[in-house]
C-alpha cells in the first residue's frame, strides 16, 4: 500500500492561494522531485481544471517556458492523475482519471494499489480526506508571505488536532521552508 502525502504551498498565515507562492525555478524543481518520487496525483475538480488550463499546453511547447518549467509540465503530462468530483466524470488530458462513489473506499483502493504513493495536491480535498484519516504524511512548501486573504489551509476545520513528526525542513534561496511531516 503507497502513503498519500498531502502538498501545497501554503503563506505564513496559512492561505493557499496558488497565486501568493512564489514560483521560481527552485520551487518548480521541487515539485518535480516530490511527483517524480510519487505514483500519481490526486486532485479535486476544480485544482484539476486550473492545471488543466494551462500545463497540457507548456507541455506540447505551446507556451515559452523556463527549463524547469517545461520538464515540471513533461513529466505532469505522464504521471496518472486522479479526480475526485461529483459533478464531472470526463477528464480528458492525458492519463487522467475519474475517482467517484464513496470517497473513503475510493481514495483507499487508489492508495492500495499505487505502491509508490499518491500525491495530494487539493486544499478542500485534502481537508476532507484527512477528515476520513486517509493522509499519511504531508509536504507544505512554506511561502515567507502574508497574504491576509483566503483560502487558507484547513477553513473547515478538523475534530481533533493532528500530531505530526518533522521528517526535514529544507530552506530554499526565495526563503520559502519545505516542511515534511509523518501522522505521529
Amino acid at each position: 500500500m503507497g502513503l498519500l502525502t498531502f502538498s501545497l504551498n501554503v503563506t505564513l498565515d496559512g492561505c493557499v492561494d496558488h497565486r501568493e507562492g512564489i514560483a521560481d525555478d527552485e520551487t518548480h524543481a521541487f515539485f518535480t522531485r516530490l511527483m517524480d518520487a510519487s505514483g500519481a496525483m490526486l486532485w479535486g475538480r476544480t485544482t484539476y481544471e486550473m492545471m488543466e488550463a494551462y500545463w497540457p499546453a507548456v507541455a506540447r511547447g505551446e507556451v515559452d517556458a523556463p527549463r524547469a518549467i517545461r520538464e515540471w509540465a513533461a513529466q505532469l503530462q505522464a504521471k496518472p492523475k486522479y479526480v475526485v468530483s461529483s459533478t464531472r466524470t470526463d477528464f480528458p488530458w492525458t492519463n487522467s482519471h475519474h475517482v467517484g462513489g464513496d470517497l473513503r473506499a475510493s481514495v483507499q483502493r487508489l492508495k492500495d494499489a499505487t505502491p509508490a504513493g499518491v500525491l495530494l495536491g487539493s486544499g478542500k480535498l485534502g481537508l476532507a480526506l484527512d477528515k476520513l484519516d486517509l493522509i499519511d504524511e504531508y509536504v507544505f512548501l512554506v511561502h515567507p508571505r502574508i497574504a491576509g486573504h483566503g483560502p487558507t489551509l484547513y477553513e473547515g476545520g478538523l475534530a481533533a488536532t493532528r500530531k505530526l513528526e518533522l521528517l526535514s525542513a529544507i530552506p530554499l534561496r526565495s526563503g520559502a521552508v519545505a516542511m515534511h511531516y509523518r501522522r505521529a
